[in-house]
């Protein structure tokens, strides 16, 4: 999960997801009618970093919750091995329009992977030409790029130890990449750590014309050096929250909060959490989120399978369904389909 615009991904520990131990909690489904967009899903062949497929995200999609499509995000999958630098991510864009293609001609009520976030080094001097590249090989799939802020500190001892180009958001011409971005109608996703929130911030004011997409709450961090820091980070990244959602282009996706890094203690335990111990873990983020941004901005993710060395995907959206259960049935609506059917352009 290593390319030209994050640079390499350092992983401290094995992702392994052990389906009998998820299997160990079954829950019956909330609100089982609720239509669901699954705006942030991964997939990766045999030896990817975790390995994920059609049949394994349908099996998951098919577990008991309406989900009816999803977006696909870049994650280093099937690059091309040779070729220019910045034509590599291809790779994975025509990897996974193959599978959207099967998921497109599916009669049997499995979801739809209806639009992809790819990836390329917006500090490119061509991206209008490889935007369309993007959209082409995609066969009208791409969104927008995702090209991660991520750069870990030295020593923090994290799972996820990304080594992206330092300062990036104040690049002169990643900052002119990001505006030709939204001139093209496409958004753009971020993932970064708590600590990067505000260059966040300052990216979005930089280029108010894009839409930018805030990814899995900004990762507050949760172990190694941060291990004993929870409530300090909490109450940082709530500032940071709302200086965010002041910058009207922003959209926050709600979800990828359950990796090892965020530090909740799931994986690993004899039984993985049960959707009222999501609630009772998370419950406080997701309605700090909610309010700064409100029910039109924001959108559920599931961020599988990275989550999945956490909880359960039936597990994961009966717990944000508690969770908003006392919103109205609009804002419900906007935050499990309709944001993400404005935002994505489904």
């Amino acid at each position: 999960m290593a390319d030209e615009n994050t640079g390499d991904l350092k992983v401290n520990n094995p992702f392994a997801v052990e389906p009998a131990w998820l299997e160990k909690v079954k829950e019956d489904i909330v609100d089982p009618d609720r239509v669901i967009i699954d705006t942030h899903h991964h997939l990766w062949e045999p030896g990817g970093l975790i390995e994920y497929s059609l049949e394994d995200l349908w099996a998951d999609t098919g577990s008991g919750h309406k989900v009816e499509k999803t977006v696909f995000m870049e994650c280093g999958a099937c690059y091309h091995e040779d070729g220019p630098e910045h034509l590599r991510s291809l790779g994975e864009v025509e990897y996974v329009t193959a599978i959207a293609e099967r998921t497109a001609k599916d009669t049997s009520g499995n979801a739809e992977i209806a639009a992809m976030v790819t990836t390329f080094d917006l500090r490119h001097d061509d991206v209008e030409g490889l935007v369309q590249r993007h959209e082409e090989t995609s066969k009208g799939r791409f969104r927008g790029i995702r090209q991660a802020l991520a750069s870990a500190k030295p020593n923090e001892g994290i799972m996820l130890e990304a080594a992206g180009p330092k300062d990036l958001y104040k690049d002169p011409d990643f900052i002119r990449g990001m505006k030709a971005l939204g001139k093209k109608g496409h958004s753009y996703d971020s993932w970064h750590y708590h600590y990067q929130n505000p260059e966040f911030a300052a990216l979005a004011r930089s280029a108010p014309d894009t839409t930018m997409v805030l990814d899995h709450f900004g990762t507050p961090l949760g172990v190694g050096v941060y291990g004993d820091k929870r409530d300090a980070v909490f109450q940082q990244w709530k500032k940071d929250i709302a200086e965010i959602a002041k910058c009207e282009n922003t959209v926050a996706k709600l979800g990828g909060f359950a990796m090892p890094d965020n530090g909740m203690g799931w994986n690993g335990r004899d039984l993985p959490p049960t959707s009222d111990e999501f609630f009772d873990a998370q419950a406080a983020y997701y309605l700090h989120m909610i309010e700064c941004f409100t029910p039109d901005r924001c959108m559920f993710e599931s961020n599988f399978p990275v989550d999945k060395l956490s909880l359960s995907y039936h597990v994961f959206w009966n717990g944000v369904k508690k969770i908003v259960k006392g919103f109205s049935e609009n804002e419900k609506n906007a935050m499990f389909s309709g944001t993400a059917t404005r935002v994505y352009r489904l």
